[in-house]
């Protein structure tokens, strides 16, 4: 896994630690946008042939 879906899944297990103990719900969405956009973000700085290339190794993995 990469490290921007580490983060990700990381974030949305402690989102969900924290709506157990019971702290407040506006601060788990909170968490649960942070992790959600840490990757989104990673993504967005690549510039274009970067991202061709990622799309391009990853229809490589699928086997399209």
């Amino acid at each position: 896994m990469t490290p921007g879906v580490k983060i990700g899944i990381a974030g949305i297990v402690i989102a969900l630690i924290l709506l157990i103990v019971g702290i407040p719900l506006w601060a788990v969405a909170l968490v649960f946008l942070v992790a959600a956009a840490i990757p989104v973000g990673g993504y967005l700085m690549l510039d274009k042939s970067q991202r061709r290339r990622l799309r391009s190794i990853r229809r490589r993995q699928v086997g399209r």
